[in-house]
């Protein structure tokens, strides 16, 4: 049930189109001038399926997606904002037991912290740093990337600032990339929910419901939205040039199959890559066991002889 990082097909983003369930299988249509285009969708090889903007999609194919275990996503355009998730029954929850395993025990949250400073900034974080020693290293590393940035361009200064209530007094760099990181968020949250975790359970950000989905945007902010806002300084249009321009990159980057793939390393470093990346089908709930970890449902336990 668990989306393939291998597999090219684990993801499939469709717009503009009506996905209906005919006597072969799940199609999309599209009206054209030669008439009706019919493309047959590989539901049984399919993680997740994205749905932008003008598609729309029939019961009886969600319900055939849902029996083989696809979660469908609707998101903004190029998979940008991810708006509601229909998950399928069978889904199974091993990442997310995973994710809240270590959030609730805080010495492995702290671990897993300090995974994601280290995968961020390819560089090694002192032993026994604590949570507070890695804010400290993230707002120095975050300001010398600015200045580098701002010197590359040619620019004064740069301060990060998001005001909502005064968004046309901020500078090109800041529109742009506040646009940018939002885009960033709708792609980071259809991975978090194709693969069963928590967007809520975040290992540094807490209290919102997308606080999982700001730590892993994080890991690639430097790489893809910073370098991005910088270069539309002389934007006359940032915030739309940034959600264009960053969806002409995230054709060359396959950012979902790769967040999947890091988001599995921060929560299982030492398991073997691609242990689990099979399609393993959960068709009956397990109870749970503090010793075995899981038995099987649907058995009656009482050691109680039967009358009769």
């Amino acid at each position: 049930m668990l989306p393939r990082i291998g597999d090219s097909l684990s993801f499939l983003y469709l717009d503009i189109v009506r996905v209906v369930q005919d006597d072969t299988g799940v199609c999309a249509t599209i009206e054209t001038k030669r008439g009706t285009d019919i493309v047959y969708l590989p539901t049984a090889a399919l993680s997740c399926l994205l749905l932008g903007p003008g598609a729309s999609i029939t019961t009886r194919a969600l319900g055939t997606l849902a029996r083989h275990g696809t979660t469908v996503i609707c998101t903004g355009s190029g998979g940008v904002r991810s708006y509601a998730a229909i998950t399928p029954e069978g889904l199974t929850t091993t990442w997310l037991e995973h994710q809240a395993t270590a959030w609730a025990n805080p010495s492995m949250r702290l671990a897993v912290a300090i995974r994601m400073y280290e995968h961020r900034f390819d560089e090694t974080v002192p032993t026994g740093a604590t949570i507070e020693r890695l804010r400290g290293l993230e707002g120095h590393r975050m300001k010398s990337l600015y200045r580098l940035l701002a010197e590359r361009h040619r620019l004064k200064p740069f301060k990060r600032s998001y005001n909502p209530e005064d968004w046309d007094q901020q500078d090109a760099v800041n529109q742009a990339l506040s646009s940018a990181n939002t885009c960033l968020y709708g792609i980071v949250h259809a991975a978090v929910l194709a693969l069963g975790c928590s967007p809520a359970l975040g290992f540094v950000h807490q209290g919102k419901q997308h606080a999982f989905v700001y730590d892993i945007a994080d890991l690639y902010k430097a790489e893809l939205t910073l370098p991005l806002a910088f270069a539309l300084h002389e934007s006359a249009n940032p915030e739309a040039d940034a959600r264009r321009k960053l969806r002409e990159q995230l054709r060359l980057f396959r950012l979902l199959p790769r967040i999947i793939g890091d988001i599995q390393n921060l929560l299982l470093p030492n398991e073997k890559a691609g242990r689990f990346d099979e399609r393993k089908p959960t068709r009956l709930v397990h109870l749970w066991d503090p010793e075995t970890g899981a038995v099987p449902a649907g058995v009656n336990y009482s050691k109680e002889p039967e009358e009769g």
